[in-house]
């Protein structure tokens, strides 16, 4: 007859300031070792040698760890521990120890035997939410290999935003991110980007957030829409900030989901003051800047060795300040198409030449990319014989020359 599984009972241990007597130098001891340092633990380490990692941890925390450099000694070497940790890489002596130690009532966890060791480390994992810090162990039944597995599925889960992470019981206090979701392409958001859209309650999105993630947003999580455009803005800014403020007030964690990066003529800034005023936590989540990220989509870096050593990025919604004249100075206009006409005809007064090459990324990162790619001279017949529209990024200088062939 096979002998049932031995049963299991996880339990959380408080090491801050306590003795955890730890046997071994290699590898595995290294690891624990610095586990059971973040854990606050004061650790004595029994070992003839060891390894850089352990060597290391002892340099680095000398008022916590105390290195016994010989062989274990016996009981005594137990003494005051609340925990044993033993991979000496002998069975004999890793043995002994746990024998030593089980007569004393101190658990042990012989890493040489994962299926006869009386305790174990559980394979963690965690994720911070901006309600709090969300704790996952896994106990692989003897199998360490299998719990780690387990875990950094979890994990994975856990970081692309495939497991639920919404609050149950209500708030005191709700919160606000500004998260950057890229130039468009679903694949470009963050981790932590994906960590707090699904702990949200409520999203606040615009025309250019990546629509992808949106439509798999669970449907408890209440989408806003201010369908901010070029030229038509039903949501005025002063009423986004409002609708952050009075989410978050309700006790809701807020996503406002932006295109780009928040902070990148994005109005992040004047979000994140607006719920501070109101005494509203915000974390701000960077995102990839379509400034830099759509340039490369078409194989245009904003510099290049021999061709540009410095960049630009303007709104097309205002007056062009002076700028570097010279080709070798990239230029990024975002937000662009509307003036186009008008902006290639000031950067030709500034003393760029007409045949200065101009690119038109269309809706960067996506299926439904597009480049147009002309001269200051011609770029805005092309696009107005193309229909160009927003959203589009304009690059002006010598790197367009760099673009994909096939655009």
């Amino acid at each position: 007859m096979s002998t049932p599984p031995k049963g299991a009972l996880p339990v959380a241990l408080d090491l801050t300031g306590r003795l955890v007597a730890v046997f071994g130098g290699g590898p595995v001891t290294g690891r624990r070792l610095r586990t059971f340092l973040d854990e606050g633990a004061i650790v004595r380490v029994v070992t003839p040698w060891a390894c850089e990692e352990v060597l290391d941890l002892v340099a680095e925390h000398p008022d916590r760890v105390e290195w016994l450099q010989r062989d274990y000694a016996g009981p005594a070497d137990l003494d005051g521990a609340w925990l044993v940790h033993t991979a000496t890489g002998d069975p004999d002596v890793d043995s002994t120890i746990g024998a030593d130690a089980q007569n004393l009532r101190i658990w042990c966890i012989d890493a040489t035997d994962a299926r006869a060791t009386r305790a174990s480390v559980l394979a963690r994992t965690s994720v911070t939410t901006a309600d709090g810090t969300v704790q996952v162990a896994v106990h692989g039944g003897g199998d360490p290999v299998l719990a780690a597995t387990v875990r950094n599925g979890i994990d994975l889960a856990l970081r692309t935003g495939e497991l639920d992470l919404r609050r149950h019981r209500p708030r005191d206090t709700g919160w606000v991110a500004l998260v950057g979701g890229g130039p468009g392409g679903d694949g470009l958001l963050t981790t932590r980007a994906h960590e707090l859209l699904a702990s949200a309650d409520v999203v606040v999105i615009d025309r250019l957030a990546p629509r992808g993630v949106v439509s798999r947003l669970p449907g408890s999580v209440r989408v806003i829409d201010v369908g901010k455009t070029p030229g038509h803005h039903p949501v005025p800014q002063h009423r986004i900030n409002d609708i952050l403020v009075e989410e978050a007030q309700r006790g809701l964690g807020v996503v406002r989901l932006k295109g780009g990066d928040p902070y990148v003529l994005g109005r992040g800034g004047e979000e994140r003051l607006a719920c501070e005023a109101h005494g509203i936590p915000v974390e701000v989540v960077p995102g990839v800047t379509s400034a830099i990220s759509v340039p490369a989509a078409a194989g245009i870096p904003v510099t290049h060795r021999g061709l540009a050593k410095s960049f630009t990025v303007v709104t097309g919604h205002e007056q062009l300040p002076a700028l570097h004249p010279g080709t070798d100075h990239t230029l990024v206009l975002l937000m662009g198409v509307s003036g186009l006409e008008e902006t290639a005809n000031t950067l030709v007064a500034q003393g760029r030449p007409a045949d200065c090459p101009v690119a038109i990324i269309e809706r960067g990162w996506t299926p439904e990319q597009r480049v147009t790619l002309g001269t200051l001279d011609d770029i805005a017949g092309l696009a107005a014989s193309r229909g160009v529209r927003s959203p589009a990024v304009i690059v002006v200088g010598d790197v367009v020359t760099l673009a994909h062939t096939a655009h």
